[in-house]
Order: C-alpha cells, then structure tokens, then sequence
C-alpha cells in the first residue's frame, strides 16, 4: 500500500496552481498548470505526498464511485513509490483515456473515498491525470498492435468517448475496425463541445495517432444515413456500433423562444472550438460586447461562461432553475453516494454572475427580432414537488445573447428506425439489451445513444463493455472486460 501513515501526515488536499485568471482569459490554453514530475521535483513531492494519503481500504469505495473500476489504489501506491511505467499499465488496464477523464470528469470516485468520511478525500482525479501525462511524457504510452486479425470488420459511428473506447477495444482484439464520424474531425463531443481551456486538443490527436497505428481506421466527414444509409453499412460491415451521442437539445418552449440570438448551447460551443482550431465559420455566433444570459447551470453552462468571457462579453449571467446547493454534503445524501454541491468551476471564477431560483418565463425582442432581454420569474416549490414560477415575482435582464444549456433530450433516431427497423425505447433512446445489442442483429448500442446524457466515464466504460458484446457476437466468446451494464431505464422494452 502507500505510505501506512499517510493520511495522518498530510491532512491537506493539494492541487497543482491554476493560471492566473487575467492570463488565463487572454488565450484557450487549459486553465489548470500540468507540470512534469521528472522536470520539477517539488511537484513530484506533492504528488507523491497526495498519493501517499490513499488509505488502501480493505473495500475499496472508490472502485465503486468509479463505473470503469479504475484500480485506483494500486496506481496511488505506484505512484508514491516513483513507479510510473507499472502506475501507467494499472491506469490503462482499466481506461483506454484516463488524459480525458483526468481532466473533465466530475470524479465521482473521490465522493466515495473512504478517507472523505472524516477529511478531504484523496485526489484522485490530479493523480490519474498526472500519471497518464507523466507515461506521454516519458515515451511510455505506445500502439498496442494484435498479434493476429480475425478477419472481421466492425463500424463504429461516432468518434466520441464511447465510440474510440470501443473501436481501440475491438481494434486490439484483432477486429477490422472503421470510425465514421459526420464532423470534418474525429473526436466528437471531445473535439467541438469541450473548450480547449478544460481539454487541449493535441490530447486527442495523440490518441488518434496511436490508434491509428494499431490499425483503427477513421473516416470523417460521413454521416451515417444520409451518405451511406444504416442498412447499406451492415450490409458492408460484420458488426456495427452506434455511439452517436444524445445531441438532441432540450430547448425552452416560453414566448419569445423563435427571437434571434437563441442558442443551443451546443451550437455556440461547437463554433467556438472550431474557430480555436483555426477554421473559419461564418456568420459566428460571439458574444463580444453582449449581455449574454446563460440558462442552466450545469457543466455546458459553465463551458458557454468561460468560452463569453474569452469573447469578451459584456456580461455573463448564469441561470439554475433550482435551489443553490449546499457547500457541505447534506444529511440526506451520506457517504459514498455522489452528492449534488455548489460547486465553482474553473469558468465561475473567472467572472459572471450566477442566479438561483430563475425561472425563464419569457424572452422579450425588439422590431427586428432580436432578443434583448429575458423575463425571468423566482421559482416556488409546490407540496407536490413541483417548480413553478411565482406570480408577480417578475423581471427583466438585459439579453442580446442567450445559450440555453438545459442538457439534452437523446440521440438522433429517426434515420437508424426508418432504415433498420430499430426499436426506440420510451424516452427516446436507442434499445437494447444486457450485452449492448439493439433489435437488429449484428448492431449494438453504446455510450448516450443508448443510455441518455451522462458522464465521459459512463461513456469510455459502456464503450469498453459493447466491445465485448461485439465480439461474442463475432467469435462466440470474449475475454475483453465488461465494467457495466446498460441501465434498466434504456433496456430493450
């Protein structure tokens, strides 16, 4: 294990510095300083001190909060130990991307650490990120060539977290495997719904490569079922999997929602990222010099935040329909479940003001229609648990751009049922069963399209586990790991 008296001499949490903000907001580097271990002793001392607090429990609790597993005090206890090359093997034996999680995660497993009962939990999340950056670093982090082919061909649709997880499974495996991605760039979400400032992207691109040289194909630029129809690529294909996401937006129906200058939040960020990465997108949705109201208070709203603010708007003012939670972890939500805080994100330090209690009513344009201002009530609570907006509590905001960020609703089905004969469950997600396959033989489901809006590590871990689907199907038996299941709200009907 780490060091047995760890915990007891270093209480503190200790996190690498941030940039400062006035620097930070000037570019779209990552926010948070990744230093070297090897190039700057001091930092390796906090890491190893840190490490060196993980308990060892004889129930781990982390592995729990963690849906990949991650084998979280092995590589703690390697690291302390300055063993990077065997902290890095215990990191990817268990998550293909742990550069990913480590940065944009919400880090579920450090709700359940056991430590966390009586002090500041182990920080896990800086550990793993400063292990697989440590592995880039020292040129340990190579292709995984398989030793043999099959002599099966696999598509994966969609470039996201689910879908390179599952294709560098099946890829390893011995399988053909082909990523089609609609976007001009492979990554998905990763590449145009993250601002660079959370996930720099040369970190994707690295994966590409060494996936690439393992013998993963990639194919941008191809929408599956309008370039090439569902059925015309399981025709083509032995197997298929449909990681496509749930990029469905959840808009506000109020009056005043048709007005220009109402966004998707995602709509905004996907430009954004392009624009960073040096394309040019007319007729750019920017917030410079607007007031920019941003409704919903989530990790997208956040992202909308930091990108405004990079932007130089006016102002930025974030709104949650709920209460302000907590700073402490209530009564009613103890250890190890993952309970629901105020948290300040990078972006929330940086500027903005945020509202709680804000119920959109409506959105108010002037004789051109343009948005420019927000009519926004305070939310009651009804006995019945319902929020509602109080009567009279009425107000105006200045608006001339507004991002609704409310999550999304689920993936884009109706090309795959129309073409295929797919069944679609009941909140709209892609049907499946207990191993990731969909009513159509031979296509399998994973990541959001089949399990709703969550969390990257639901995603890399459903990714890993419908490969393992994929390749029963194809040879009868795997022995390719199974993390998770899919969740009883999107199985087969």
């Amino acid at each position: 294990m780490a060091d047995p008296r760890g915990f007891l001499k270093v209480r503190d949490r200790e996190l690498p510095p941030s940039r400062p903000v006035p620097v930070r907001l000037m570019d779209w580097r990552e926010v948070h300083e990744h230093r070297s271990a090897a190039e700057d002793p001091e930092h390796a001392v906090m890491l190893q001190q840190q490490a060196g607090r993980c308990m060892d429990c004889g129930i781990p609790f982390c592995h729990t909060g963690c849906p990949l597993g991650n084998l979280i005090p092995d590589w703690n206890d390697l690291v302390w130990k300055g063993q990077w090359a065997e902290a890095s093997d215990r990191l990817h034996a268990t998550n293909n991307f742990p550069e990913f999680t480590g940065r944009i995660c919400p880090a579920p497993c450090e709700t359940s650490c056991v430590l966390g009962i009586t002090e500041p939990a182990v920080t896990i999340k800086n550990v793993e990120v400063s292990i697989i950056d440590e592995a880039f670093a020292r040129g340990l982090v190579t292709p995984q060539v398989p030793y043999f082919l099959t002599g099966h061909t696999v598509a994966v649709v969609g470039s996201g977290p689910a879908g390179l997880a599952a294709a560098q499974q099946l890829t390893r495996a011995g399988h053909t495997v082909a990523v089609f991605e609609r976007d001009d760039r492979i990554g998905g979400l990763l590449r145009y719904g993250v601002p660079d400032f959370k996930l720099e992207k040369h970190h994707i691109d690295r994966r590409i490569a060494q996936m690439e040289a393992e013998g993963t194909r990639f194919r941008p630029g191809v929408e599956i079922g309008r370039d090439i129809t569902w059925k015309e690529l399981r025709a083509r294909y032995d197997a298929v999997v449909v990681a496509t996401g749930a990029p469905v937006p959840r808009m506000l129906p109020v009056p005043g929602a048709e007005l220009a200058g109402i966004y998707p939040a995602m709509e905004y960020l996907h430009q954004a990222n392009a624009v960073v990465a040096g394309e040019e997108v007319p007729d750019q949705i920017l917030a410079t010099g607007k007031h920019v109201v941003v409704i919903g208070g989530g990790d997208t709203g956040s992202d909308c935040l930091g990108t405004a603010l990079r932007q130089q708007a006016a102002s930025v003012t974030t709104l949650a329909i709920g209460l302000e939670p907590p700073a402490e972890r209530p009564e009613n939500q103890p250890w190890p479940t993952d309970p629901i805080l105020f948290e300040v994100s990078s972006s929330h330090e940086e500027g903005g003001e945020r509202s709680f209690l804000a119920s959109t009513v409506g959105f108010v344009g002037d004789e051109q229609g343009q948005v420019r201002s927000l009519r926004v009530a305070t939310t009651e609570y009804l006995p019945d648990g319902r929020r509602v907006p109080s009567e009279g509590s009425e107000r105006d905001l200045p608006a001339d751009l507004v991002l609704i960020s409310m999550g999304f609703t689920g993936p884009e089905t109706e090309a795959l049922a129309e073409q295929t004969g797919a069944d679609v469950t009941g909140r709209g997600a892609l049907a499946r069963g207990e191993d990731y396959a969909s009513s159509v033989p031979g296509v399998f489901v994973a990541g959001d399209a089949g399990r709703g809006q969550s969390l990257i590590v639901w995603a890399i871990a459903e990714g890993r586990a419908a490969a393992a689907g994929v390749d029963a199907y194809l040879r009868g038996s795997t022995e390719l790991p199974v993390p998770v299941t899919p969740s009883t709200r999107a199985m087969r009907p």
